[in-house]
């Protein structure tokens, strides 16, 4: 097996910097990224890889190139450039421009359904409530679970989620999924998230500090840097997406261009299946998916850190079709519980309309 230094992608496999073009997107919301050195000589016989469908056969001719779109500090995105520098875009014919997001929800969703993106990966419950606005994207896979918890001082009497009633939690988005995931638990626990909990909005890095100035009683984050927050002993975590049933759900999901699901099929499952056999590589060979991901981890963030979490997220959880619908069901129903999705949807009806699989073609 070869190390993860060695010779560059070739441009078959990823565009890269000026020659690939520049996206038509709002300011300061997408970067081209460039990527660290593949490995020399990796035979991917070597590792079993999960066919939740059954092997795709390669498209055949020139590489297709497509734009994914991703959150690059993100370690819940370490199969994208797992499926770089092991190659599964490649192996399927796929020339993969990688492009990092850093707008809103709604911009990426609009960049992706008019096609100045054709692939993103992101939060289900994120985009569950701007895809009820009808943006022509449909989620094909989920990817893993995990990456949100709640979490307090240690001394703190806070030990449990519905705790957080009648105190200040930091979080960094007042639409976000951490918001959105931990006021359905207080709701389902009888406790309204929205007049029992006051919600006090940080930048993601300072709700620590928020509670440790006495701004907040506990705090709301996603990994990597929630992970990071209870390193020294000092916070513990009271609650996170990985307790009960979310356990085998998934957080993190893969949309694809409606259109490009119509008009080339063919395509919207090679690359769906590329980033499920890179999620699927994650989950065995933790070791080598840190390495791919490590030059993008947050400051903050060591090797060890990212190991952990690999490790810690269920990347083996990667559902497609009638599974994936049932979660967006689940999610749908979850979210109208705190008026989130209108409470009037029919949220069999939604999840019909905002996945697709792309298997069976």
């Amino acid at each position: 097996m070869g190390n993860h230094t060695g010779r560059p992608i070739s441009r078959r496999s990823v565009l890269l910097g000026a020659a690939a073009g520049v996206v038509a997107a709002p300011v300061g919301a997408f970067g081209i990224q460039a990527f660290p050195a593949a490995p020399i000589g990796y035979d991917l016989s070597d590792f079993p890889i999960c066919r939740t469908s059954g092997d795709v056969t390669p498209l055949t001719g020139a590489p297709r190139k497509l734009k994914l779109s991703w959150n690059a500090n993100s370690v819940c995105s370490v199969q994208v450039p797992v499926a770089v520098d092991y190659e599964f875009f490649k192996k399927q014919n796929l020339d993969v421009e990688l492009v990092n997001f850093s707008g809103s929800t709604d911009q990426l969703l609009e960049a992706i359904a008019t096609g100045k993106s054709d692939v993103g990966v992101g939060m289900a419950l994120r985009w569950l409530k701007p895809l009820e606005q009808g943006f022509d994207v449909k989620i094909v896979a989920g990817t893993h679970g995990g990456c949100l918890r709640a979490i307090a001082p240690t001394g703190s009497e806070i030990s449990k989620v519905t705790d957080l009633k009648g105190k200040v939690v930091a979080i960094d988005d007042q639409a976000g999924p951490g918001k959105n995931f931990f006021s359905i638990q207080l709701a389902k626990a009888g406790v309204d998230p929205a007049r029992d909990v006051e919600w006090k909005q940080y930048p993601g890095n300072l709700v620590r500090l928020a509670v440790e100035k006495g701004e907040a009683q506990a705090a709301l984050a996603s990994d990597p840097l929630a992970h990071a927050f209870l390193k020294d002993g000092e916070f513990k975590e009271i609650g996170s997406n990985l307790d009960g049933v979310y356990r085998n759900v998934s957080c993190c999901i893969v949309g694809v261009r409606g259109s490009l699901i119509r008009d080339e099929p063919l395509v919207a499952r090679a690359v769906t299946q590329a980033l499920l056999d890179a999620a699927e590589f994650s989950a065995k060979n933790p070791e080598q998916a840190t390495k791919s991901f490590l030059p993008y981890a947050p400051k903050i963030v060591t090797e060890e850190d990212v190991r952990a979490l690999i490790k810690y997220h269920t990347h083996h959880h990667h559902p497609v079709g009638e599974q994936l619908k049932s979660e967006l069901k689940l999610y749908a129903e979850d979210l109208k519980a705190v008026s989130v999705i209108k409470r009037s949807t029919d949220t069999s009806k939604f999840a019909d309309k905002i996945y697709a699989d792309v298997f069976r073609v």
